[in-house]
């Protein structure tokens, strides 16, 4: 069973409302994706809010960021993590779904960050409040797409974390779009092992692709110097 709470170097995260915990891919998003100049960031999916206090951290006091959650039980705890926070006048918390937040018309992102639903067909749990985090029937991949094409500045910059195959079903998708890849970073669990999950990174424009592999763990358990290195500015172990 996971913790209630997990404790980072600069914040705190309580989950015990959240049906999706605390994870390691999650992490590795927060700590990697390109946010560097973006004075307008929004965080689809916001969970516990961990992704919107990641981005907090690593951005200056000009960077404001908009985080959606639809789970109510989710928000409320978000709400109250990005409050006890030192970011808590950067960060605003919607607690709606993704389509009713557009419906307000909000300004342009210069980064969206989502580590969405992805069971597009499969069995469901009796937890209601991880079939609405998991599966795409609150939030399909085309929907979230034509809501970045639209609300993303023209220089704008979107990350999406999947596992590999939906991560390849929603590139083609994307690329129907008119987005572009330009990086992708593959989660792996040991150097050469399996691939755990996907981090593509899109832009409007078409660029050259760059690829990285960040294994989590050496083969006697250890973590790798590579994922140490990410994610020393959060996790207190490091």
């Amino acid at each position: 069973m996971a913790n209630d709470y997990f404790q980072f170097k600069q914040f705190l995260i309580k989950q015990d409302q959240c049906a999706m915990k605390v994870c390691t891919d999650s992490c590795v998003l927060g700590a990697s994706v390109e946010v560097d100049g973006a004075t307008r960031v929004l965080d689809i999916g916001a969970g516990t809010g961990l992704l919107s206090l990641m981005v907090a951290q690593r951005t200056s006091e000009e960077t404001q960021i908009e985080a959606v959650e639809i789970d109510a039980a989710a928000a409320q705890q978000a709400k109250t993590n990005i409050s006890a926070s030192p970011w808590a006048n950067r960060i605003q918390l919607h607690a709606q779904s993704l389509q009713e937040f557009a419906q307000t018309q909000p300004e342009p992102f210069d980064v969206i960050i989502s580590n969405p639903p992805f069971f597009q067909a499969s069995l469901k749990s009796a937890d209601s409040a991880k079939n609405v985090a998991k599966h795409t029937e609150t939030l399909s991949f085309n929907e979230l797409l034509q809501f970045a094409h639209q609300y993303l500045t023209p220089s704008g910059r979107l990350h999406i974390l999947l596992p590999p195959h939906e991560a390849k079903v929603l590139e083609r998708e994307a690329h129907r779009l008119g987005f572009h890849t330009y990086h992708i970073l593959w989660l792996e669990a040991t150097p050469g092992g399996k691939l755990l999950r996907a981090i593509h990174s899109y832009a409007k424009t078409p660029a050259a692709l760059s690829q990285t592999r960040l294994a989590v763990r050496e083969k006697d358990n250890a973590y790798t110097a590579e994922f140490q290195a990410l994610l020393r500015p959060f996790y207190l172990i490091f």
